[in-house]
């Protein structure tokens, strides 16, 4: 019941969340405050009534529609809603299942790990919040902001290190050592991570004398590097090029996207928003798709 409840909860509180962060995307990029003024319609500028910010719950009743001026909300308030309350109840429900393990007791080592276990869960939580948030960034406006990627790496590095101290602590090891030996994992991985990406934008303008992949996709990999590993930013690096590959090829494959004109060889796809879904499926089941890998390869 426990586990349920909680799950339930975190799922409540990822819409809130969610809904929060379409307001950060829609006036983060018009250079408005986020605090002020209060909700409203961005087409008549009325200020919406308490129920008409419910997350998901609002969208469905008002049928995607302002209920003054008719203006159609868009199906991103939804989706991020949506999307953020499953990641944040799927994370939850996998991280709780040592609370209701049989034999389980607080005053026992378990209950230690399952500390750690649901502090984990909780950077993973808000690691998704972000990744969220550039993916819809980058597709709206092809722009990863340092105002996240940046905080997100010093951010990903200390929780990092903080949780492996935090567990050798509880076992009364000295955790200095390991606390730095995190701190230079992460941050090797961080600069590896980089380099993958400056050193394809590098070849890219050698080739075509033009710029293939931003700075801010590069930033983007340090954070997915901070956070998963090497391995995982990896992992999350394949997948997002796949990914982008296929809406390559859906595109292509639509007539009315090209017809007419050459430019739509030039058109930019967003390389951020692809990674940034590499990202999420590495941190759900980044440690399966590579154990099963390393299995295949004969590893």
């Amino acid at each position: 019941m426990m586990r349920l409840l909680g799950t339930v909860f975190a799922g409540l509180l990822g819409l809130a969340f969610g809904s929060f962060l379409n307001v950060c995307l829609s006036r983060w990029p018009a250079g408005e405050s986020i605090v002020t003024p209060r909700s409203h319609c961005r087409q008549c500028g009325r200020t919406l009534a308490w129920w008409e910010n419910v997350p998901l719950v609002s969208w469905l009743a008002l049928r995607g529609r302002c209920r003054t001026c008719r203006a159609w909300i868009g199906w991103r308030y939804p989706l991020v809603e949506l999307a953020i309350g499953a990641l944040w109840a799927y994370t939850f429900w996998g991280a709780a299942f040592q609370l209701t393990s049989p034999g389980f007791s607080f005053a026992s080592e378990d209950a230690i790990l399952a500390y750690i276990e649901l502090e984990l869960a909780v950077g993973t939580m808000a690691f998704f919040w972000l990744l969220i948030g550039l993916a819809v960034l980058d597709a709206e406006h092809f722009w990863l902001p340092d105002l996240i990627t940046l905080p997100g790496i010093a951010l990903g590095i200390i929780f990092r290190g903080a949780l492996i101290g935090q567990l050798q602590w509880f076992f009364l090891v000295n955790p200095w050592p390991w606390i730095l030996k995190a701190l230079g994992g992460r941050l090797l991985s961080v600069v590896l991570a980089t380099s993958l990406i400056l050193l394809i934008r590098w070849l890219y303008w050698l080739i075509r004398r033009r710029e293939g992949i931003g700075l801010g996709d590069a930033k983007l990999m340090a954070m997915l590097a901070a956070w998963l590993g090497l391995p995982g930013a990896l992992l999350a690096f394949g997948l997002g090029v796949v990914l982008g590959a296929l809406v390559a090829v859906v595109l292509l494959a639509i007539p009315a996207a090209h017809s007419g004109s050459g430019a739509w060889a030039l058109k930019k796809l967003p390389l951020g928003t692809f990674l940034c879904v590499g990202g999420i499926a590495s941190g759900l089941w980044g440690q399966q798709i590579i154990a099963a890998y390393l299995r295949w390869a004969g590893f």
